[in-house]
């Protein structure tokens, strides 16, 4: 029955997928794809389908246990916060697709997304620590640790953007990853969030893969962030989470040592159609990929791109599915 929870998602995110390339491009709602020849424009914001397909998914969840709460036992209060957090990154997101807005402004107001599960105080607040062993954060962790969890994990994904399809590529291994540990876990209400995601960026990702039909835009990299932090936190596998962040993270590095340009970050479109590192380079994990190999051509380097996130999605469902 749950997985009808991401039947839904997907379904109602292709439909609403078709409904906005049309219509996205009349209103002039579109921008440059940087990797082709003219660099044609796309129609953006394709993220509100991803964010239809999520809510409609957690919604069915949510009637799933009103009004039958023995075929799916989730934790109903949880998915209204998660819902509720997830719908407000998303309103970061127009905003800042809409009428731009300054990086540190966006970087702080997943903070406040956040505050409905501070509010009902979500997730255990002891943490397993490496080398240090069991620690309660008592009300820090409601507090602090969860705001930060979801704004880093919103803008660290929101970063690692601009190539056809590995915004929805990488979130639909990594919530595939996590999925399989909440399921070894028995959580479901982290499971009905993550199908609802995954279902989701199914149905956009046939649409924004190469050549991309359509761009997620911001609104929909900050919401798969969200998604990614809150389906840990409810769930108790922060661990997990730190682990298939890790690509995000090191693009996070690699931009924050050149201070976080918000131009330079892509590849250089050659005569061959492959894309370089460009001299300045490598500024983010895509560039520093490009250097390594001596280039690639976009759609493999999406691929190599997944694909590290597909390890890193291995390695956390292994690290609790080994545990017995």
């Amino acid at each position: 029955m749950i997985a009808w929870v991401g039947v839904v998602a997907f379904f109602v995110a292709m439909g609403a997928t078709l409904v906005l390339i049309p219509r996205l491009r009349a209103a002039g709602i579109t921008g440059k794809d940087l990797h082709k020849l003219g660099q044609p424009e796309i129609p953006e914001m394709g993220g509100l389908a991803f964010v239809a397909g999520f809510t409609l998914g957690v919604l069915l969840a949510i009637a799933l246990e009103a009004f039958i709460p023995t075929v799916l036992p989730v934790d109903f209060l949880a998915l209204l916060a998660v819902l509720s957090t997830v719908l407000l990154t998303a309103l970061v997101g127009i905003l800042d697709d809409l009428l731009g807005m300054h990086q540190a402004v966006k970087a702080f107001l997943p903070v406040l997304a956040a505050l409905p599960l501070v509010a009902i105080r979500v997730g255990h607040t002891t943490l397993s620590i490496p080398l240090i062993g069991q620690v309660n954060f008592g009300l820090a962790y409601s507090w602090a640790l969860v705001p930060l969890g979801v704004t880093g994990a919103a803008n660290a994904v929101n970063m690692l953007a601009g190539f056809n399809g590995a915004e929805l590529g990488m979130g639909l291994v990594a919530m595939g990853g996590l999925a399989a540990v909440a399921w070894k876990l028995g959580e479901p209400t982290a499971l009905a969030l993550l199908l609802a995601g995954m279902g989701a960026a199914l149905g956009v990702l046939f649409f924004n893969w190469y050549p991309a039909r359509i761009f997620v835009g911001d609104v929909g990299t900050l919401s798969i962030g969200a998604i990614l932090a809150a389906s840990c936190i409810v769930g108790n596998f922060e661990a997990a989470g730190l682990i298939v962040i890790l690509p995000y993270a090191l693009d996070f590095v690699l931009k924050a040592m050149h201070g976080f340009p918000s131009k330079g970050w892509a590849g250089d479109l050659c005569s061959d159609k492959k894309l370089r590192c460009p001299a300045n380079g490598p500024v983010g994990l895509g560039q520093a990929i490009l250097k390594v190999t001596g280039g690639l051509h976009e759609r493999t380097l999406t691929l190599v791109l997944v694909g590290f996130e597909a390890l890193c999605a291995a390695g956390a469902a292994l690290l609790y599915w080994l545990r017995g």
